[in-house]
């Protein structure tokens, strides 16, 4: 198994990327396609039969610079898919279109949702913003659309709606299940209850674990496409198989920080009684099934709305961070729509003290605000134990700095991939063993004045609520 390249399909909120990516997890090319939403009908949706192109054509021009010899896709874990029994059926395999999470509810739809969504173990985190949860997108359709509903065959995660339309076969995966899909209990290793209740059992195919080889690609797809017969794994979701990218190495009891359109940290062997859902905490599995504490907030978005537009490999300067430090000007949360740790600052984000003057200064703050929230997470989880950095903002060497010097007398790690989705979800396609990994130990940024000012942030975020 471990022979040739393995093409990794990484569809987050924001982008669809396609890399080739060695079975050791190191990557060598990635192709990449914005994750467009349609305005509907019959609710806001991702635009999935341009995706199908990308994809199709992406492995096609992949397999002529690469030797590809597998397919496994990630993904993010509100986007559930209701397909047809046909895989080819519209060029999609739709039964329905896929919902966008970020747009609003039906009014009265979520309190009725609500009363049905079960306790917290069984949800796997708070009822979140918006169309969030896959359940609940579900209950949305089932009342909105309930013929088109009546005759979906499957509901799948992202990375498993992949597998399907490649090989035909259709399996359920814990660790995308239990990224907050509200359909599965992950101490339990169960339905919740909502999918008895409902009669959606008919809808869950038989379990997978997410390393589990599907088989081929299908000869006649293959064939249209200019594919080659690719072996198709189940899949996972892209924050658990970056989490399996240090287990791969050896690595028990860290937290990972990792960073893009969301933050996510995750932290193995937990107490699981610690879990507090009013602060972003869930409850996610690894590729085992075993549970990962975890903690999420938008920090991407939270970036974005502090930066504003900035030039591609924007750097913070740290003469700046400290000049935004002296002069105590700090970003507030939240800014966008969620919550995360501090309940009810959704949409009151705000800048305190001097306001930022020039694009280099409202990065520099973006990414000092993005530092506190991160470190904000991982403490959640566990202060003390080694903390590994990965993901989109350390292309900033900023932000490790900051992560680190806000942690003095820890160890705090950087990955040497900033794409660390890609390279875990690699390594489910060799066999089973040791992938070793070089950390970094991150240089702490020498800040004068940082371990008050974030003192006083903490202090005034929480007082925003």
């Amino acid at each position: 198994m471990s022979d040739g390249t393995v093409a990794v399909l990484d569809v987050g909120k924001s982008n669809v990327k396609l890399s080739a990516a060695t079975a050791e997890g190191q990557v060598r090319e990635t192709l990449t396609l914005p994750n467009a939403v349609l305005s509907g009908p019959p609710w806001a949706h991702h635009d999935l039969a341009t995706q199908n192109a990308f994809v199709l054509e992406g492995l096609a021009t992949l397999a002529r610079r690469h030797p590809l010899r597998h397919f496994v896709a990630s993904g993010h874990g509100s986007g559930g898919m209701l397909v047809t029994g046909d895989p080819d059926e519209g060029g999609t395999g739709l039964a329905l279109p896929m919902i966008d999470y970020e747009q609003p509810l039906p009014p009265g739809l979520d309190d009725a949702y609500a009363l049905q969504s079960g306790s917290f173990f069984d949800r796997g985190s708070a009822v979140m913003m918006a169309a969030t949860h896959t359940a609940r997108q579900m209950f949305w359709a089932e009342t909105a659309e309930p013929r088109a509903f009546a005759l979906a065959r499957w509901c799948l995660g992202i990375p498993q709606y992949w597998a399907w339309r490649l090989t035909g076969r259709a399996v359920s995966e814990a660790s995308i299940l239990g990224a907050q899909s509200h359909l599965w209990n992950v101490r339990d290793r169960a339905w919740s209850p909502i999918v008895a209740a409902r009669g959606w059992g008919r809808l869950m195919p038989p379990m997978a674990r997410a390393a589990d080889d599907l088989g081929p690609i299908r000869p006649d797809l293959a064939q249209r496409h200019g594919v080659p017969p690719l072996r198709v794994h189940a899949g996972a979701h892209d924050s658990s198989v970056s989490f399996f990218r240090y287990q791969a190495a050896g690595l028990t009891e860290f937290v990972l920080v990792s960073t893009g359109t969301w933050i996510v940290c995750m932290a193995d062997r937990m107490d699981l009684s610690r879990l507090d859902e009013t602060r972003g905490m869930t409850l996610n599995a690894d590729m085992t099934g075993d549970p990962l504490g975890g903690v999420l907030t938008m920090g991407g978005r939270e970036y974005q709305a502090v930066a504003g537009k900035q030039p591609e490999g924007a750097r913070a300067d740290p003469t700046a961070i400290a000049r935004l430090i002296a002069q105590d000007t700090m970003a507030l949360p939240t800014f966008g729509t969620n919550d995360g740790q501090f309940p009810g600052s959704a949409g009151r984000g705000r800048i305190r003290g001097p306001a930022p003057k020039t694009p280099e200064d409202r990065h520099a703050l973006a990414v000092l605000y993005t530092a506190l929230l991160a470190v904000t997470c991982g403490d959640m989880l566990d202060p003390a134990r080694p903390w590994v950095l990965d993901g989109s903002f350390l292309r900033d060497p900023a932000f490790a700095g900051l992560v680190a010097a806000l942690r003095p007398g820890h160890t705090t790690l950087t990955a040497p991939e900033t794409y660390g989705i890609a390279a875990g979800a690699a390594l489910l396609c060799r066999p089973p063993g040791l992938a070793p990994l070089e950390l970094t130990p991150a240089k702490p940024l020498d800040l004068p004045g940082l371990t008050s000012y974030a003192t006083r942030w903490r202090n005034l975020a929480g007082a925003s609520r």
